[in-house]
This record gives C-alpha cells, sequence and structure tokens, in this order.
C-alpha cells in the first residue's frame, strides 16, 4: 500500500483528527489519531494489517504480541496474515505484564505491534516483558508513528504511517492561550 491510500483510510475513517487534544504524556497537540476508528472496520483494518505484516515476513516471527487495548486487534490481525499466534499485554497493579495464562518460551522470535506510538512508552514495556520471559523480539510494527521516528525502541520498527504533529508544553500551549478547550480523546482518561 501507498502512503497516499494510507492516510486515505484514516481520513475516510475519521482517524486523523484536528483540534486541540491533551494527550496521555500531559502535552497537548492540535492533531490525534484516534486509530479505533479505522479498527471498527474490518476491511481496512485487515488492509492495514496484512501491509505491516508483509513487512515483516520472512522474519521468522512465532508470536506477536499488542499492548491493550489499542494493539489488540493490531496484533490479532498483523498474527492471521502471519499465519501465528496472537497474545495482549495489560496492566497489572499498574505494569504491563502477561496475563490469562498467555506465556513465550525462550528463543521464541517475537513481533511487538501497536496502533499509535508517541513516547513509545507501552511498546517499551512490552518489549521488557517479553525479553523477561526469554523471547527475542525482531522487530516493533505500528499503524502510526506520531514521534516522527524518534521514539527508539532498539529494535527494527516499522510505521505504516510517520508523521510529525506538533506537540506542546501545556503551560506553553497556544492552544490554550487563545481559549481553545482542550479535549482527552484517547482511552486513558489519567
Amino acid at each position: 500500500m501507498t502512503r497516499e491510500e494510507i492516510t486515505d483510510i484514516f481520513i475516510k475513517t475519521g482517524a486523523m483528527l484536528t483540534g486541540h487534544f491533551r494527550l496521555t504524556s500531559g502535552k497537548h497537540s492540535n492533531r490525534y489519531f484516534q486509530c479505533a476508528q479505522v479498527l471498527q472496520h474490518p476491511h481496512y483494518t485487515g488492509m492495514l494489517c496484512a501491509e505491516l505484516a508483509r513487512r515483516f515476513a520472512g522474519k521468522g516471527v512465532e508470536t506477536v504480541v499488542g499492548p491493550a487495548m489499542g494493539g489488540i486487534l493490531v496484533s490479532y490481525e498483523v498474527a492471521r496474515a502471519l499465519g501465528v499466534r496472537s497474545l495482549f499485554a495489560e496492566r497489572e497493579q499498574g505494569k504491563m505484564a502477561l496475563r490469562r495464562n498467555f506465556n513465550i518460551t525462550p528463543g521464541e522470535k517475537v513481533l511487538v505491534v501497536e496502533d499509535v506510538i508517541t513516547t513509545g512508552g507501552s511498546v517499551a514495556e512490552v518489549i521488557e516483558v517479553v525479553r523477561s520471559l526469554g523471547g527475542e523480539v525482531v522487530g516493533v510494527g505500528v499503524l502510526v508513528d506520531r514521534s516522527n521516528g524518534q521514539a527508539d525502541l532498539g529494535v527494527p520498527a516499522e510505521a505504516l504511517l510517520t508523521v510529525t504533529v506538533e506537540t506542546f508544553e501545556a503551560e506553553n500551549c497556544p492552544l490554550c492561550a487563545a481559549g481553545t478547550p482542550a479535549v482527552k480523546p484517547g482511552s486513558r482518561q489519567t
């Protein structure tokens, strides 16, 4: 898929938003990617995740893992395209963990996926979980990299879209100064 085709899907589904947003990091931004708007469409989700899977074909991936919530559907669809197992990590007492009797065996080749990364924090936590169980992280795949490639995860990474999104510290936000109220559209309300 071309960048234009991928961007068109995000626009058509309303996943690429403009306005005044308070991000999970506490920073503010005038753009936000709400991948849930894409992921509610199985046809588009399948297309995007098949493209992500294609980029990791031949890497020996045995399992795909994504952080809950955003990475669950991405993990499932990428794993389906690769013909491998899909898992998800979730927070347990504030820390990412594999629960539900999910396990990774030592030496297992794992692809970590996510819908959107800004700082890469959740993905880095999942990488640590995989490594702590002896898994080998062969790469990271994301639908949207909002860090413009700046989130260094220490493994090969692929993003369907890599974008520069201007962010502001809350106390220096020009949107706040203009009186525009900030909204928190993501799944984490903290």
